[in-house]
């Protein structure tokens, strides 16, 4: 049997009232109230909102009744919002579509039609609240499959965004280029109560502030040369989602009252209209650049930084986390190979070396690329050193052959631990020995026996990043 569907019915006319409870009989909870004056957090349990405009057109009532189906409609999953209205008057009827009515009905409303336009309103709204527990139970066990990552840093960093995702806060997430920023923007998106509706993406590089306006706000019909119909922006298209803002530094300042306008009221004009549209949006921004630096040297808004970072998430680059990269490279071998209809399934340990050794500039991005360049080269089942691209062979030196033995792998894998040690600690064999938990005689001992050579010094301080290089001897 199915529940009763609850509706909330707000009119100032008992006796419209009475009809309409009597007309709709069984199989409906109806809770009437004769004031718009109503707590938003009372509708959550409602299945459908019928607001009595034609009955409330007074000075004082018909905008309490306007602001009523905004704040409503601004909510997460909102109930359905039909409305009876006296006139017929097509700006009217569009006004309240705007605003977020479901249906507008003509007054006096034939009761039949009004009884279908509540079940089709209903089946939508629970078809919505359905797809959102779905997507909700589909995303617990896992965050993105894009995200591989086993190191300590991205860990945190990601653990850090699960916890903040079902939280409506503004999101700043930083990091070098080709790090994954989106990837991280979406896994929130989909962590949280709004995955329901579209992530809106748009990238601000090198874009004049012209465009950039004109993506976000939209325009009406004719408000520049060349404007021939009106457009929705990307603010609109995200409303009730989330809107991803890529390179936020790059928005020109004279951009950036209007963005923060948005954020502080959530309304905005388009280009060529004086006509308010509000938005129900969380922003999630990226950026490449130092902002705190460029707010003290008034390049960007001190206001506007302290409204997009109210959770800021670092991501860290590739060279920090070394311990990734295998994890990516293989997971790329795998994604290409599928792609190309190859038989690749492995890479050389000399490969694997000349990976893990690269300082990849390009960090994520650049080693995809890397991947996706070897895996269509290669012929066999492995992809070896002359596929890889010979900018990222110049000071590579080829590793020893290992032993095949238990005590030859052991020796392998301390060498290439040391190794990776000291290019983390800047090449300082002090540094080294006490993050690794050994004396620093010892390490010596180890730098010696495994042939290792390091250019950084050896009284615990740092050398320039240029001449930091941990190599092997031939």
């Amino acid at each position: 049997m199915r529940d009763l569907m609850r509706i909330l019915f707000v009119s100032k006319d008992p006796d419209f009232t009475k009809a309409f409870i009597r007309f709709l009989g069984g199989g409906f909870d109806v809770e009437c109230r004769g004031s718009f004056a109503i707590d938003v957090d009372a509708i959550r349990a409602i299945d459908a909102i019928l607001l009595d405009l034609h009955t409330s057109r007074s000075e004082f009532e018909l905008p309490s009744a306007l602001r009523l189906l905004e704040l409503v409609s601004k909510t997460e999953l909102p109930p359905p919002i039909i409305v009876i209205n006296e006139t017929k008057e097509r700006t009217a009827t569009l006004d309240l579509l705007e605003k977020g009515a479901y249906e507008v009905l003509a007054s006096p409303p034939s009761l039949m039609d009004l009884r279908i336009v509540l079940e089709r309103g209903h089946q939508h709204h629970s078809a919505l609240k359905e797809a959102a527990r779905l997507r909700a139970q589909q995303m617990q066990p896992r965050l993105m499959p894009e995200i591989i990552a086993t190191s300590e840093s991205m860990s945190q960093m990601l653990d850090m965004a699960k916890r903040i995702a079902p939280c409506d806060v503004s999101v700043l997430i930083t990091g070098e280029t080709g790090t994954g920023k989106e990837l991280v923007a979406r896994m929130i998106h989909r962590l949280s109560p709004r995955s329901v509706y579209p992530i809106v993406a748009f990238s601000c590089a090198n874009l004049p502030d012209t465009l950039v306006e004109d993506e976000l706000f939209g325009h009406e019909r004719g408000a520049f040369t060349g404007a021939q119909a009106m457009r929705r922006g990307r603010l609109e298209a995200a409303d009730r989602g989330t809107l991803f803002l890529d390179e936020v530094g790059d928005i020109g300042i004279a951009l950036q009252p209007k963005l923060l306008r948005v954020l502080q009221e959530r309304n905005f004009e388009r280009l060529g209209s004086n006509r308010s549209v509000s938005v129900n949006i969380r922003v999630v921004c990226a950026t490449n650049r130092d902002l705190s630096d460029m707010v003290e040297h008034g390049k960007f808004r001190e206001d506007l930084y302290y409204r997009l970072n109210v959770v800021q998430l670092h991501v860290p680059p590739l060279r920090e986390r070394r311990d990734d990269i295998s994890l990516l490279a293989n997971h790329f071998v795998k994604r290409f190979a599928e792609q190309f209809q190859k038989q690749v399934t492995r890479m050389s340990r000399s490969v694997m070396h000349a990976l893990e050794e690269h300082a990849w500039p390009g960090n994520v991005r650049e080693l995809e690329n890397v991947i996706q360049r070897a895996v269509a080269l290669a012929d066999g089942t492995s992809i070896e050193l002359w596929h890889l691209p010979p900018m990222l062979l110049e000071n590579f030196t080829t590793p020893p052959p290992i032993e095949q033995s238990y005590e030859g792998e052991i020796r392998e894998f301390k060498r290439r631990l040391i190794i990776r040690t000291l290019n983390q600690c800047g090449g300082s064999k002090t540094r080294a020995a006490r993050n690794l938990g050994i004396a620093r005689n010892y390490l010596h001992r180890l730098i010696n026996q495994y042939q290792i050579r390091s250019d950084g010094d050896d009284n615990g301080t740092e050398t320039s990043k240029e001449t930091i290089i941990i190599e092997e001897l031939p």
